[in-house]
């Protein structure tokens, strides 16, 4: 789930009307897999993406770059969605947009992008992935769309993320709670007995 980006919102709310009006709900979900490996193809090449965002290249420069690589290799939607972006000096928030865009989409379609934690980061067995999402789809109405991460300091467990919603299982935070709930219960003993020693 992405990380809320205001002008990425803007952006990729566009480029979904223009999807849609392009070809309905289908051609919007063919741009959202294109424009996701994009953007994956975009993060593998770390150069790549400091070129894009750097305030030093020359637009005119990063232009034609732009089109001696992408042009007749994306789609035309989404090459004239890149060429307005880039335009616009805003391809630093071009992965954002992505990521708004999926998220946008997962909410047309009735579903919505929980983020799962776990020590590995690795997809849980299909049959409990499959409990979660009945027992998401009872709480939050929608079906569930899972993405992995790792979390190792988590020692053990589960967190979820709903939207902005965390929801914490991870046995590290259970410990945190149990070293807060004594050390809060120990400070106040410790303060009765100074008053009984003092007195």
């Amino acid at each position: 789930m992405s990380v809320a980006d205001p002008i990425a919102s803007v952006y990729a709310n566009a480029l979904l009307e223009l999807a849609i009006k392009d070809g309905g709900n289908a051609r919007a979900q063919e741009v959202g897999e294109e424009l996701n490996d994009f953007c994956e193809a975009i993060i593998a090449n770390k150069a790549f993406v400091r070129y894009l965002s750097s305030p030093v290249v020359d637009r005119g420069e990063r232009s034609r770059v732009i089109q001696r690589v992408f042009e007749g290799r994306i789609s035309s939607i989404l090459y004239r969605f890149v060429r307005i972006v880039d335009r616009k000096g805003r391809l630093g928030h071009l992965v954002a947009m992505g990521g708004c865009y999926d998220a946008l989409l997962q909410k047309l379609f009735g579903k919505t992008e929980v983020d799962v934690y776990t020590v590995d980061g690795k997809p849980l067995g299909a049959t409990t992935e499959a409990l979660m999402r009945d027992k998401l789809k009872a709480t939050v109405g929608k079906d569930a769309v899972f993405h992995y991460y790792p979390d190792a300091s988590m020692i053990g467990g589960i967190k979820f993320r709903i939207e902005d919603e965390l929801i914490d299982g991870s046995i590290a935070t259970r410990l945190r709670r149990l070293q807060e709930a004594i050390v809060a219960s120990g400070g106040a003993a410790v303060r009765r007995d100074a008053k009984r020693f003092i007195a």
